[in-house]
Parts: C-alpha cells; sequence; structure tokens
C-alpha cells in the first residue's frame, strides 16, 4: 500500500503534466545558472564577481516576492506557469549575442529572476490543487526527484553542453527548453473553482489591498509554529545552496584540485542521487512519521556533512584508509574525491529530508487562496536572508579560504539543528 502512493499520485494526468513542465523549466533555470556562473569565474577569475550573478538572481526576491505572491493568488496559477516560462525565454535568447559582457549578464539574469518571482508562487501551490491530501507527501516526494533531477542534469551538464553547443548557441538552446516548460504548462487541467482569485468573496466588501494580505499571511505565520519552522527550514536549505553556489567553483580548483568543469559531476551528481533516495524512501515509508521530526534529522545530516566536506585529505592519510587502498586496485583506492563524493551524497540524502516535509506542511496549512502569497514569503525570506551571506561569502573565501568558510557553514547549520531540536522545542 504505501509503496503505490507514489504511483498513485504519478497517475494523476495533469499532475504528471506539471512534473514534465516543472522538469523542463527547471533543467533551463538551473542550465542558466550554472552556465553563468562558469563564464563570469572563467572571464573574471574571482569567486566575488560570481557572488554578483548569485546576488543578480536574489534580489528581485527580496524586492518583488511578496507582491508576486498576493497576485499569482488572484491569478490563474496554470497561465502564470505558461507565461512565466514564455517570458523567459524571450529574455533569455539575447545572451546569445552578448554573452561576454559581465553587466549584462547581470541584468539579464536580474530581469530572468524578476519574471521567475511570479512563477515561484505558482509552481509548488499547484500540487494541492491536482492531488488529494493523503497524496500530498508522496506528491511532493515525486516533485522534489523531478526538481533534483533536472538540477543533477543541468548542473553535471553544464560543463559537456557549454562545450558542445558554445557559449552562443547554449542560449538559444536555453530558449527553446523554455518553451517546452510553457508547453506542458498549457496542457495541465485543474478545477473551474481554482483557477482564478475568487471575487465572489468580496461581493458586499472590498477586495483586499497588499497590505491587507500581507498583514493576513504575518498572522497566519506567526499563529502557526509549525507553519513558522517549516518556513525557516526551507530558507535555510535554499540559502545553502546559494552559498555553495558560490563557493564551488573555489571548492573544486583550491580544495580539491580540479577542473571547475568537472565539479558539477563529481559533487553535484552524488548529492542529486542521495536527494532522489531520500525522496523515495520518505515518499514510500515515511509518510506517516513526524514531519518535524524528519525534518530535524535533515539539519543535523545536513550539517554533519557540510561540515566535513573541506577534510577529505585528513581521512584520506588515515592509516585504516591506507591500510585498506593496499588491498583494492588502483582504480578502487580511497582517496579525497572518493571522500568528497560520498559527503556529497549525504548532503543530497539531508535536504531532502528537510525539503519534502517542510513542503508539504506548508501546502497542509494553507488555503487555496493564502499558498501563493506564503510561497510569496518564503521567496522573501530566501532573498533577504541570503543576500548578506552570498555578498560575504565571496570575499571571505577569497580572504580566508574555502575551507574555513564551508567549516564555519557546517558548524552553523549544526547549532541551528541543535537549537531546534533541544531548545526550541522545549519552550
Amino acid at each position: 500500500m504505501k509503496e503505490n502512493l507514489i504511483l498513485k499520485a504519478l497517475s494523476i494526468r495533469s499532475f504528471s503534466y506539471l512534473m514534465i513542465s516543472e522538469f523542463f523549466s527547471q533543467f533551463s533555470m538551473n542550465l542558466f545558472n550554472f552556465i553563468l556562473l562558469i563564464l563570469v569565474f572563467s572571464l573574471s577569475k574571482s569567486n566575488s564577481a560570481v557572488s554578483g550573478v548569485v546576488i543578480a538572481f536574489t534580489l528581485p526576491s527580496v524586492i518583488f516576492g511578496i507582491l508576486a505572491g498576493v497576485l499569482v493568488d488572484r491569478w490563474n496559477k496554470k497561465n502564470v506557469l505558461f507565461l512565466t516560462n514564455i517570458i523567459r525565454a524571450l529574455v533569455v535568447f539575447p545572451l546569445a549575442f552578448f554573452h561576454q559582457n559581465i553587466a549584462l549578464i547581470y541584468l539579464i539574469t536580474f530581469g530572468v529572476s524578476l519574471v521567475t518571482q511570479f512563477f515561484i508562487p505558482a509552481e509548488t501551490p499547484m500540487i494541492p490543487l491536482l492531488v488529494r491530501k493523503e497524496l500530498l507527501l508522496p506528491a511532493n516526494a515525486l516533485f522534489s526527484m523531478g526538481i533534483y533531477a533536472s538540477l543533477f542534469l543541468a548542473y553535471a551538464l553544464s560543463g559537456p553542453i557549454l562545450l558542445i553547443f558554445g557559449e552562443k548557441n547554449i542560449f538559444t538552446f536555453l530558449t527553446i527548453l523554455f518553451l517546452f516548460a510553457g508547453f506542458f504548462a498549457y496542457l495541465i487541467k485543474i478545477k473551474k473553482s481554482n483557477k482564478t482569485f475568487d471575487r465572489s468573496n468580496y461581493v458586499n466588501q472590498k477586495i483586499p489591498t497588499f497590505k491587507e494580505e500581507v498583514k493576513m499571511v504575518v498572522d497566519l505565520i506567526s499563529k502557526s509554529k509549525v507553519l513558522y519552522y517549516a518556513l525557516f527550514s526551507l530558507t535555510l536549505a535554499q540559502v545553502l545552496i546559494y552559498i555553495f553556489a558560490v563557493v564551488g567553483p573555489g571548492y573544486a580548483t583550491h580544495i580539491l584540485r580540479i577542473r571547475v568543469e568537472n565539479f558539477p559531476l563529481l559533487f553535484v551528481a552524488p548529492a542529486i542521487i542521495g536527494v532522489a533516495l531520500g525522496a523515495l524512501i520518505i515518499g514510500s515509508f515515511l509518510h506517516e512519521k513526524s514531519k518535524s521530526a524528519l525534518t530535524k534529522f535533515g539539519l543535523f545530516i545536513m550539517g554533519i556533512s557540510i561540515f566535513l566536506l573541506p577534510y577529505g585529505s585528513k581521512f584520506e592519510s588515515r592509516q585504516i584508509v591506507q591500510f585498506i587502498n593496499l588491498y583494492l586496485p588502483h582504480i578502487l583506492k580511497i582517496n579525497v574525491l572518493h571522500i568528497m563524493v560520498f559527503l556529497a551524497f549525504v548532503l543530497g540524502f539531508a535536504i531532502a529530508f528537510v525539503f519534502i516535509p517542510a513542503n508539504t506542511v506548508l501546502q497542509e496549512e494553507t488555503s487555496d487562496d493564502a499558498r501563493g502569497k506564503i510561497y510569496g514569503v518564503l521567496n522573501s525570506l530566501v532573498g533577504i536572508v541570503s543576500i548578506v551571506p552570498v555578498l560575504l561569502v565571496g570575499g571571505l573565501a577569497d580572504v580566508i579560504g574555502v575551507k574555513a568558510v564551508i567549516t564555519g557553514l557546517g558548524i552553523v547549520v549544526l547549532l541551528i539543528a541543535f537549537i531546534r531540536t533541544f531548545i526550541t522545542d522545549k519552550n
């Protein structure tokens, strides 16, 4: 019975269309980001310049995230998904001709991100409109696997695709991918009553203003401890992803001693496999477990794996590892890369235990006319919370080294997990 829940969710045709659209959209967006990170690092040789790309992507969420959430709750979410993919295709295309201008890269990244602010409050909030409540956790597990599978392919293939298409044609390719995402979004069918903002509720009174709707969401979050912690956990997980996007190239070159183009396959691929395994386990066997407990477990494992990432060479030098290597063929001998791959897998596994339960909580604890605003708040929180760390870690990595930055990051996550488990839950 438990194993069939994922298949039941997947058998819903419109949900499958949403999954396919999401895959193309996320693949396009992640490939766009990774290609720009590679191009900017290659042009500038600076972690700080890479931070500029991340800032250009996150700044619109600070400015427009909540507003987008309010508006999307009044619109047809299917149409929002369709139009945002089409518009992003049009915005990306000019980079086919201006891909060596860093200032223009920042500007177009900002434009694509601005459109994405309207995409985000429509994508995940679509799930409760398409599947029953008892299928939300398996559906989110599937959705997470789709998102991170697209992330894996985008990151793992960003280097090879860039070599195959070249710096000009890669952006034409991205334009086509966004158009595919828009096509499958167009095929989604939802109940008529869920398509648009229901103005009939306000026949005898004025429609809430932006300020009133934001206040309503803030009140909802402040009165629901479980909703607050879910938002906090998702914000933390996404901020960590942004930070790793900044320090990733430096981690590859200065600690692993590998080419930046090889880092996606060696780090992100095992992380995504870990996410997929975690999602499969959660969706198939753990849907009756406490979502809070699953999230706290994920935070602890995440902190441990991040903390250990820079110290693969120390494990490699241990006598037990050297002893084992004496009896292994050369191709299987344990080295710093093998240890990093394992830790990346564990990190991905931990992310699934944070991302899936927390998203399910947001969907279970909110109504259809508030869900877009909740995700708009989440998007704004990610932008606000990440902008300072992202600015700092690029400069810190250049000054004190990537190793110290990642170590400190692991300590911070472990402290948060400890406080969340042993202090805040006791109050």
